[in-house]
């Protein structure tokens, strides 16, 4: 494809300041690829000093594969691996891990998502509670659950977090209600230490307030010469902050986005960020380019979505508040054949879901769709009643939904059969249910509900196994009166192993569609809310003393929010549209992609307020002059922007669906809307239509072909070591019920790389005794409160010594060491290889990396496979490192820090042979990976004695 003019202006305009405002289908993509192609091959800049971020971790893949490609087909040797590609949140968290020694983040934090953030709060109300007249402003009602108090909280400290506003300037503020919010803001900063925790919105308070630090800054306004920040529209207050003071020093930022498609307000994202981007900078010193030549859409769709944003008044006295500009088709294809119109049931028929059928199977049965998954439906929500209604009455007449958004996990099968059985398990819940306060009756009638089917499921007969198995163990829990040796999560992996839930993993399932896996992967994330649950609750066994706890907290809390917040199933990030069924997605989820058959469903909605009172009180408080939007006006525009989104999707045809209504009775409403009457009533119905399978040509899926990665350690040795091992752990995602967490050997890892650390930034006079021993027992302190293992003293005491031994032989050396904890990548054919180098040293131009082994020297004789798979992982590494610093390795050592007397290194020779066959080697594995070929010759018995699988195995080999 070649770039037309305004792209052409895109690719080249690499200095100062630029404003790309990129239309629906207007080649954003290609643009940014071939821009950044551009400044690698034109400009004498090295890939690691460009900044390219996205909107979200799929659209980052995508984007590096695809700049990857590019690069591959010129002759520059540049890694394109080394551009610093990823959204702005993960671009942040290595900002963070970089410059550790002077962030207020200790090292082994975990990382809250939206769930897990609203739960801690939840769990420790009380202390936001001893905040006089905060539970007040907080409660909507007098009946406001504590859960949804937690929510409300939990989404005004991330604002606060989002507008950059600190808890000083909140203090100070002359409302009552941010001066409670600062006291509570304080609160959680405090608890998020406390724990280790940080969540998104932290991440980028962390990164400004390392922006105001005069060292960090000067490095970090260094570090990049170009930054390109794509779906600019959806950044908030402080990622703007960010970006600008990253770009301070030549102001080489290119913002990309579309105004017309700002979604995000709801989370904070400000339209004002890429409306005011040309006014952060000298007049006339940003350059703007419009890219408005759409390649997606049939001209009559682009027609269609340009008369919808013409419809709404986007003029202000000062200002206006979309850019001027109009959507141009780039073909001019207009042959005579059906691209907009409307498959709606009539009035008073309650025949949508039949009309829509009908529709569908028509052009299904006529050759014009060639596989479900060209057709997608958008919704403003797919956890709607009526929507889920609409998917099962699509799913009874034979069309398969895909809806992973659907709030429809806990309706699955395999689901409510799991719930079933651990209320089988637990005869107590029914006293449990009745003697604890706030029992929620919904979720406990569901839990009801699905012990009933299991029963059903039972009586069949259909796997007696099981029902003897659970009879025993039911029995067991209610006489209950020592601990047991196994958690709940245990008891998933018990049973698992029977053929009621065996048969949803089976051996087909790898090669299965994500539609077909579905089962099995929604199992795969039951083990990891299990998981999840034990950490939160510290629950190691079933312990009768805290059993009825344990139940309450199980099913009461943690299931029931989930169950009432929904939780959303296993998406392929390599494949957005699954063969073989149908899409059904929310808008916002469909933001970014194409379809050839969109229908545009949730027209009863009207515009309705995003904005809280909140957002009015900081901007009064701390806004650029008022609100940047008239705040009467704000919910028209985002509506406006919203349904602009979901018709822009479509390439060939564009559908506009709903059960038509004309109120009767009073609180019944119009559908479609009146926003929507307009555009909608001209729409003649398909049965009026005429559809030529001859003319009528729909575009396939495009297939993302994401390069994935892969390592050595953590994927190729897995996979040699069991395959199984590998499908359930890596592939489908199970949560082992305990994992080797080698705390000793991290403790040592990380003290030694503190030491490295400051040895590089030129501080080698600061590792000093009291130095070491500061970091290994901050270390310890963090390790341990993440993983809940501990040491007792006499084995702190040998870890320090290792420590202490490492620099008393080393530190004469110091002055060899290069860089510490290096990753590295190199790019593949199919494939990224990824590898971890613990340290590199070099001496008179003779380079060496070391893997350090937190363990005695072993034999030479009896140990020689275990160093040939050491052996291979470093000729790995050594070839990683020297196709990424072309230089040559001349040495490999691993370094046995609990080597006391002897030399604690164990050398290998660089041969290029023996790379070479290790290399071909890992390309045979990870193309066995790939093909998900998980075919097990015989039983690696040593593994199968610790593995949580090892029932279900024995089973499944018995039955084989």
């Amino acid at each position: 494809m070649a770039a037309n003019t305004e792209q052409q202006q895109a690719v080249n305009s690499l200095d100062g300041p630029v404003l790309i405002v990129a239309g629906p289908g207007s080649g954003k993509t290609f643009s940014l690829v071939e821009r950044t192609a551009h400044l690698l091959t034109s400009r004498d800049v090295q890939p690691e000093r460009v900044l390219v971020s996205t909107f979200t971790e799929k659209a980052a893949k995508e984007l590096k594969t695809r700049i990857t490609d590019r690069l591959q087909r010129t002759s520059i040797k540049v890694n394109p691996l080394d551009l610093t590609v990823g959204t702005l949140h993960s671009i942040f968290i290595d900002i963070i891990d970089e410059f550790r020694a002077f962030s207020t983040i200790r090292r082994n934090y975990t990382i809250l998502d939206q769930f897990d953030q609203q739960y801690f709060i939840f769990q420790r109300l009380g202390e936001f509670r001893a905040i006089e007249g905060l539970e007040a402003y907080l409660r909507q009602s007098a009946t406001q659950s504590s859960w949804r108090t937690a929510e409300t909280l939990c989404g005004y400290l991330n604002k606060i977090s989002e507008e950059a506003v600190t808890p000083e300037a909140l203090a100070k503020a002359t409302s009552e209600e941010l001066q409670l919010l600062s006291k509570a803001y304080v609160c959680y900063q405090e608890l998020l230490k406390q724990y280790n925790y940080i969540d998104f919105s932290t991440i980028q308070v962390e990164i400004l307030r390392l922006l105001d630090l005069p060292e960090v800054a000067k490095q970090l306004t260094s570090r990049f010469d170009y930054l390109m920040i794509d779906e600019y529209q959806d950044t908030n207050t402080i990622q703007e902050k960010i970006v600008l003071k990253l770009a301070s020093r030549h102001n080489n930022i290119c913002v990309v986005g579309d105004d017309d498609q700002a979604l995000y307000r709801f989370r904070g994202a400000s339209i004002r960020n890429i409306l005011e981007f040309p006014a952060r900078f000298p007049t006339g010193a940003c350059k703007q380019i419009y890219l408005t030549k759409n390649y997606r859409s049939h001209p009559d769709i682009v027609h269609f979505y340009n008369d919808w944003m013409g419809l709404a008044d986007w003029t202000g006295a000062e200002r206006n508040y979309r850019f001027p500009k109009t959507i141009e088709a780039a073909g001019d294809d207009r042959a005579e054949r059906p691209v907009v119109f409307k498959v709606s049931g009539q009035d008073g028929q309650d025949n949508w879901a039949s009309e829509t059928v009908d529709f569908l199977t028509k052009l299904r049965g006529d050759g014009i769709i060639k596989d479900w998954n060209q057709v997608a439906f958008l919704f403003r929500s797919v956890r709607n009643d009526k929507v889920v209604a609409f998917a099962n009455d699509l799913e009874a007449a034979g069309i398969p939904i895909f809806a992973p958004r659907s709030n429809m996990y806990f309706d699955r099968e395999e689901i409510r059969l799991l719930i079933g059985a651990y209320m089988f398990l637990f005869p107590q819940y029914g006293q449990v249910r009745v003697t604890t306060p706030g029992m929620n009756l919904a979720v406990w009638s569901y839990y009801d509900s699905c012990l009933g089917d299991f029963i059903a499921h039972l009586k069949s007969g259909s796997d007696d196994q099981i029902a003897a198995w659970l009879k025993d163990k039911a029995k067991a829990h209610l006489t209950l009166r020592e601990n047991t040796n196994y958690s709940f999560a245990g008891l998933f992996y018990q049973l698992i192993q029977f053929p009621t839930f065996s048969g949803f993993l089976g051996e087909d399932v790898a090669h299965a569609g994500v539609r077909d896996s579905r089962p099995a992967r929604n199992l795969a994330k039951f083990s990891r809310l299990l998981n999840k649950y034990e950490y939160l609750y510290n629950v190691i066994v079933i312990q009768p003393d805290r059993l009825e706890k344990d139940l309450v907290t199980l099913f009461n809390y943690f299931f029931r929010f989930l169950w009432d917040g929904g939780i959303e199933e296993y998406e392929d990030g390599a494949e957005y549209a699954p063969s073989g069924c149908v899409s059904f997605m929310t808008i916002h989820q469909s933001k970014g992609l194409e379809f050839p058959i969109v229908v545009t469903n949730s027209l009863d909605a009207v515009p309705r307020k995003q904005r809280h009172a909140l957002d009015d009180l900081l901007e009064n408080e701390f806004g650029e002059g008022g609100p940047f939007e008239p705040l009467d006006r704000i919910k028209t525009f985002d509506f406006w922007r919203l349904f602009y989104t979901a018709f822009s999707r479509a390439q060939n045809m564009l559908v506009l669906g709903c059960q038509e209504n004309t109120p009767k009775s009073r609180g019944q409403r119009n559908v479609p809307s009146a926003y929507f009457q307009t555009t909608y009533s001209p729409l003649k119905p398909w049965r009026e239509l005429h559809f030529d399978p001859a003319l009528v040509k729909l575009a396939a899926i495009k297939d993302t072909q994401l390069k994935q990665g892969y390592s050595f350690t953590s994927d190729v040795l897995i996979f040699e070591a069991c395959p199984q091992q590998y499908r359930f752990f890596k592939d489908l995602e199970f949560a082992p019920v305990r994992t080797n967490s080698m705390l000793f050997g991290t403790l040592v890892h990380q003290t030694i790389e503190d030491i490295h650390n400051a040895v590089l930034r030129g501080e080698e006079s600061k590792v000093t005794a009291e130095q070491i021993d500061a970091w290994f027992r901050t270390n310890y302190a963090n390790i341990s409160q993440r993983k809940r293992v501990y040491l007792g003293e006499p084995v702190l005491r040998i870890a320090r010594r290792h420590v202490a031994t490492y620099v008393e032989r080393e530190r004469n050396n110091w002055h060899r060491l290069r860089e510490a904890e290096v990753e590295l990548s190199l790019l593949k054919e199919d494939y990224v290889l990824t590898g971890n180098v613990d340290l590199i040293q070099a001496d008179d131009g003779a380079w060496e990396i070391i893997d350090f082994k937190t363990e005695k020297k072993p034999d030479l004789i009896d140990d020689a496979e275990k160093l040939a798979r050491y052996r291979r992982q470093l000729q790995i590494y050594a070839h990683l490192f020297e196709e990424k610093r072309g230089v040559r390795v001349e040495r490999m050592a691993l370094y046995y820090t609990g080597e006391e007397s002897g030399n604690p290194r164990i050398n290998f020779n660089r041969e290029s042979l023996d790379i070479k066959g290790t290399i071909d080697q890992v390309d045979k594995v990870i193309g066995k990976i790939v093909a998900r070929d998980y075919s097990l010759r015989e039983r690696p018995e040593k593994l199968c004695k610790n593995c949580d699988f090892r029932s279900f195995c024995d089973m499944t080999f018995c039955r084989a």
